[in-house]
């Protein structure tokens, strides 16, 4: 298979990208912002040309695989955008998450958008930061059933595609979520990250803490990737001492959460691990990155890792496409 092309949503740099695999990188930001803050890629599944960018300033698009893009003029403009999920059954639907928090879906490919009525917090109580909705999934089964993480404000849930929302916050480690994954299987597992450790649901009405603290170095999770294989399927986790912390590495498990291993990344990374991104029509390719600009490439759906000779300053998104 031809090797994918990888793209990074920095900090201050805008958008990058990598035609070989990782092993050399461009900018490629023109028609943006070239010092823009990137904090979401998605791509469309079914089109490698287009992707989506979260900026500072509101939601861009490429239809060229980012020779240029155009900002889409929205509600969102003048918004942090923390959180892009493209529907992977029908690409037109799009959902986006905010800061301060709000999520907003399209119907048209992104030409369109409507703000969805979800109660979120305004503040966080005790912390200095304005909520962001950080992670949103849709379910890989049901494509109506989506999952929104807040940060400092839980999770909430939707089953008829947005138009309606709950909370589903109880037993959580901690309102702070960073990143949420869907496990399929019978029971379906939901699995997120907070600031203190791994949580998982089955029913999604109690979450059950799975005290990760015990056993890795550092319980301060961001990144949460599910991986299928072999039939059963990894649950790969991003960690640190911190945002952005100054050590970090990448867990994984084959059993949610039963037991845990240690990817072997070749070295402690320099931060926390920050996101994960794999592409179903590049089979084996993982990409992983740590907040402070070390990039980390497997072929071999995480059997084995290598780290980039490229670093960047701070990286907060990861796209592949094939």
């Amino acid at each position: 298979m031809a090797t994918p092309t990888f793209y990074a949503g920095t900090v201050g740099q805008s958008v990058w990208r990598s035609k070989d695999g990782g092993d050399s990188w461009a900018r490629a930001s023109t028609g943006m912002f070239p010092e823009a803050d990137i904090r979401a890629l998605a791509a469309n599944p079914n089109d490698s040309s287009i992707l989506f960018a979260g900026t500072e300033a509101g939601i861009f698009h490429t239809k060229n695989g980012g020779d240029s893009w155009e900002q889409i003029n929205s509600p969102m403009d003048g918004l942090q955008i923390w959180a892009i999920a493209i529907n992977p059954n029908n690409p037109d639907v799009l959902y986006v998450g905010t800061c301060p928090s709000a999520l907003f879906k399209s119907n048209d490919g992104g030409d369109t958008w409507k703000q969805l009525d979800v109660e979120l917090a305004e503040e966080c109580e005790g912390v200095p930061i304005i909520p962001r909705v950080t992670s949103i999934s849709i379910d890989p089964e049901d494509d109506q059933t989506v999952y929104a993480g807040i940060e400092i404000d839980g999770l909430r849930l939707s089953t008829d595609g947005g138009e309606t929302w709950v909370e589903r916050s109880e037993g959580l480690s901690s309102l702070d979520i960073h990143g949420l994954t869907v496990v399929p299987g019978a029971p379906k597992a939901l699995v997120a990250a907070t600031n203190n450790d791994v949580c998982v649901t089955t029913d999604l009405n109690e979450w059950m803490p799975l005290s990760v603290g015990e056993g890795f170095p550092w319980p301060y999770c961001r990144a949460a990737m599910y991986v299928p294989m072999n039939g059963t399927g990894r649950v790969y986790i991003g960690a640190g001492n911190g945002p952005p912390g100054d050590e970090g590495g990448l867990f994984y498990t084959d059993n949610l959460g039963k037991s845990w291993e240690r990817a072997d990344l070749g070295l402690t990374a320099n931060s926390t691990i920050w996101c994960l991104a794999r592409q179903p029509a590049a089979p084996g390719w993982l990409f992983a990155c740590s907040v402070n600009g070390q990039l980390f490439r497997s072929t071999d759906d995480g059997a084995s890792w290598s780290k980039l000779a490229h670093e960047f300053g701070e990286v907060r998104a990861l796209a592949i496409v094939p």
